[in-house]
C-alpha cells in the first residue's frame, strides 16, 4: 500500500513537471523565434523561412538599431523611468505600509486610511481627468507625468503592510526599549527583515515601468521622449517613418523590416529576461509571506 502511494506521488510529481515543462517551452518558442529572425538574412525573413534557428546568420540587423539614435534615446529614457520610478515606488510603499500595518490602538483612524487605499484600487478618476490633472499641473513632456500617477502601487502596499504585520511585535517594543524612535526602527528594524518582499515588490516596479508604453504616448508630445515601449509601438503598430533619416532608409534597402524590429523587441526584452533570475529566489518567498495574514 505504502509502495503504490510512493509510485502514485512519483507518477503526479512527475506528470506536474512535464506539464510545466511543457508551458515553459510554449512561453519560450515566440522568443527563440524572434531572436533567429532578428539573426536571419533579409531574403530569408521576408520568405518567412526561419523557424527557430537563423537561415544565413548576420549580425546588421543588431548592428543598425544600435547605430540608430531614436531607439537609443528611448531606451536611456526606460532606464530613467526604472531608476527613479524605483526609488520612489519603494520609498512611498515602505512609508504606507509601516503604519497601515499597526493596529488601530496604536495608529488612530489608520481603518479610514486603509479603505481609503483600497478604494483607489476600485475606483479610479478616468483617463480623460487624469490628463487633466497632469496638463493643468504642467508635468506634460516630463519624465514625472510617467512617475507620479504611478508612484504609489497600492496593490504593492497590501501586501508589504501584511509582512510586517507577520513579523514578531517583540522586535519593535524591543528597539523602543533601546531608545529607538519609529522611523529607526523602520529602517534597521522592519526594513532588514522585510528584504524578500522588498525585492518582490521592487521586482513588480521595474517590470511595471519597462513595459509600460499607454502613458507615454499619452503624455509626451516629442517622440525623443518616448519610453522604450512607447517607441516600439509606434515604430510597429503605427509603421512610423518620420524619424527615420536618409542614411538609415539607404540601410534598410539592404535589411529587412521584420528582422530590425525583431532585433529591437529583443534588445528590449533583454534587461528584465537578464534581470529576472536574480530575483527569482526572492519571488514566491516574498509573495507568500506577504499575502498570508495569521
Amino acid at each position: 500500500m505504502v509502495e503504490q502511494r510512493s509510485l502514485s506521488r512519483k507518477m503526479f510529481i512527475g506528470g506536474n513537471y512535464a506539464a510545466l515543462s511543457i508551458l515553459t517551452l510554449l512561453c519560450l518558442l515566440p522568443v527563440i523565434h524572434i531572436f533567429a529572425v532578428s539573426l536571419s538574412a533579409s531574403s530569408a525573413a521576408n520568405a518567412g523561412l526561419v523557424g527557430l534557428w537563423p537561415v544565413d546568420f548576420t549580425w546588421k540587423a543588431y548592428s543598425f538599431v544600435l547605430q540608430k539614435e531614436a531607439f537609443l534615446q528611448s531606451f536611456l529614457v526606460s532606464l530613467q523611468r526604472v531608476s527613479i520610478g524605483l526609488v520612489l515606488n519603494m520609498s512611498l510603499i515602505v512609508l504606507a505600509a509601516y503604519p497601515l500595518s499597526k493596529e488601530a490602538g496604536a495608529f488612530r483612524f489608520r481603518t479610514w486610511y486603509a479603505w481609503f487605499f483600497v478604494l483607489t484600487m476600485l475606483f479610479n478618476g478616468g483617463l480623460i481627468p487624469t490628463y487633466l490633472t497632469i496638463r493643468m499641473t504642467g508635468l506634460l513632456d516630463t519624465i514625472w507625468a510617467l512617475l507620479i500617477p504611478t508612484a504609489v502601487p497600492v496593490f504593492s502596499v497590501v501586501l508589504l503592510l501584511n509582512f510586517f504585520r507577520g513579523l514578531p511585535r517583540e522586535l519593535e517594543e524591543a528597539a523602543f526599549m533601546d531608545g529607538a524612535g519609529y522611523m529607526r526602527t523602520l529602517l534597521q528594524v522592519y526594513i532588514p527583515l522585510s528584504m524578500p518582499a522588498i525585492a518582490t515588490l521592487s521586482l513588480f516596479s521595474i517590470v511595471m515601468h519597462w513595459n509600460s508604453w499607454f502613458d507615454g504616448l499619452i503624455y509626451m508630445n516629442s517622440p525623443q521622449n518616448y519610453p522604450l515601449q512607447s517607441y516600439l509601438q509606434t515604430l510597429i503598430i503605427q509603421h512610423d517613418m518620420s524619424a527615420v533619416t536618409e542614411k538609415e532608409l539607404q540601410l534598410l534597402k539592404e535589411l529587412s523590416d521584420r528582422t530590425v524590429k525583431s532585433a529591437q523587441i529583443f534588445l528590449a526584452m533583454l534587461p528584465i529576461l537578464c534581470l529576472y533570475p536574480f530575483m527569482q529566489k526572492y519571488f514566491i518567498h516574498g509573495i507568500v509571506l506577504g499575502s498570508v495574514k495569521e
